[in-house]
């Protein structure tokens, strides 16, 4: 049995965290192994590549640089944690992955796709999610969501036209390859998203299942 890769995906403050844990205890009602992971991080060393590109910092990172940190955190997590768990045939449920690079570092930034997807083939090879939700709501609701909690980190300090474009772009390749994504409306209360969950949860199943 091969794994199962299962990415949520969204902007600040819209619950991918919360919703990664109830998604994995629905699963494991079921006997199912799930290891979960986010990015950037998942790995003692992608961690600390994590820390380099969230802490506020004086100098300014070029764009580059944080795109290259991104992908080498990934190479990491993908070595250390995520290709061993897939070849044991169990469940990985990430928050953020590769279209995070594409919405923050494409889309907020304004990088070249071509040059995401060359790393993208470069750091992957052929491996993509099975399976994407998108957690989605107004940038107004997720940056407010996101100031609640306390102390901004560099990403979250910056200004609504990035997270504009943030949105944008997850809402894009979401409708390019519907097969792969499902939208859910983060705005709505915790219960409302995950009795969408809950209706997702025969597909994922069965793809678990094979």
């Amino acid at each position: 049995m091969s794994g199962l890769f299962i990415t949520l995906e969204g902007p600040e403050g819209a619950g991918k965290s919360t919703n990664r844990e109830y998604l994995a205890e629905r699963l494991r009602e079921q006997g199912i192994e799930v290891v979960l992971s986010r990015e950037p991080g998942g790995t003692p060393l992608a961690e600390r590549i994590r820390e380099l590109l969230l802490a506020p910092s004086d100098e300014i990172m070029d764009s580059d640089t944080e795109l290259l940190l991104v992908f080498a955190a990934r190479a990491q997590h993908l070595a250390q944690v995520i290709r061993p768990a897939l070849a044991r045939g169990a469940v990985v449920l990430c928050d953020r992955f590769t279209d995070a690079t594409y919405a923050y570092q494409g889309g907020g930034r304004g990088l070249s796709e071509a040059r995401i997807a060359e790393l993208e083939r470069f750091v992957q090879g052929e491996l993509r999610p099975h399976l994407t939700l998108v957690f989605d709501l107004p940038v107004e609701i997720g940056l407010s969501r996101a100031a609640a909690r306390g102390r901004l980190d560099r990403f979250e300090q910056e200004g609504r036209a990035f997270f504009d474009a943030v949105r944008h772009t997850y809402l894009q390749r979401a409708q390019a390859a519907p097969a792969r994504y499902r939208v859910l409306d983060a705005a709505q209360s915790l219960e409302a998203v995950q009795r969408a969950i809950d209706a997702l949860l025969p597909e994922i199943l069965e793809r678990c299942r094979g």
